[in-house]
């Protein structure tokens, strides 16, 4: 069935190519223009399959008619997971709730509020992926906010940063207060690469369901901006004093 194609526009003049059309029932972007031909330059390109063809299309072309799809992307916990599989070089977290329902769910946490030493467990898939990936030299890092006086989940948690650290993560600590002054907000989210936001949902009882997609360039840069006022400002857990 031939698909109902929308032009949007072009930005080489009046009836020339480069060009963005757009498929009005499934939503996908089709693009023209020249083709990238030199060997050298295709090879450099990532993630290009076979029978894909890549294409030369000026930014402001894209710029100007590329649609914008303002409805929230949300995957799940599967996906989220695989997030941490595939990304490459940094995974950062903002940690802003006084209580995460999955922490208080572990052998660890009960361990914890009866004053025990709790045993951690590293042989999970988790453990392992996290461990392989700062091994080979990725970051992982997260800072934690802490509320006055601090929570029992976020006590926990410090304690819990002892098995962060053992796989490699670095975790720092920030008061609400600091927080509030610096505007970080409240949004519980990932990012990996500087290019991908994970903002994770919760349910009335602080169950953590699902997680919005963001990737448009300008939230991306946002987050990151909050990411950046952050861990300026947050201290090693270790010299944070609960």
């Amino acid at each position: 069935m031939p698909r109902r194609l929308r032009f949007n526009g072009t930005g080489s003049g009046e009836g020339g190519c480069p060009a963005v059309h757009e498929d009005l029932d499934s939503g996908e972007v089709i693009v023209h223009g020249p083709p990238l031909e030199d060997p050298a330059d295709i090879a450099k390109l990532q993630h290009l399959d076979a029978g894909e063809v890549a294409v030369v299309i000026p930014r402001n072309t894209l710029v100007d008619f590329g649609p914008r799809d303002e409805t929230p992307r949300v995957i799940d916990l599967d996906a989220f997971g695989r997030l941490f599989e595939n990304f490459k070089h940094t995974a950062w977290r903002l940690e802003t709730r006084g209580r995460y329902a999955s922490d208080e769910a572990t052998s660890t946490y009960a361990q914890f509020v009866a004053e025990e030493e709790p045993a951690w467990d590293y042989s999970s898939s988790w453990c392992q992926t996290i461990k392989a990936k700062t091994a080979d030299g990725a970051r992982v890092e997260r800072v934690r906010l802490v509320d006055s006086p601090s929570t029992v989940g976020q006590r926990y948690l410090t304690a819990h940063a002892v098995k962060n650290e053992a796989l490699g993560e670095d975790i720092r600590k920030l008061s609400r207060a600091d927080a509030d002054r610096l505007l970080l907000g409240d949004e519980d989210f990932w990012i990996f690469d500087s290019r991908i936001v994970a903002r994770l949902v919760f349910d009335e009882d602080d169950n953590f369901t699902s997680a919005e997609l963001i990737t448009e360039p300008a939230a991306v840069n946002r987050y990151a901006q909050l990411r950046d006022a952050a861990w300026h400002y947050a201290v090693p857990y270790q010299e944070f004093n609960d």
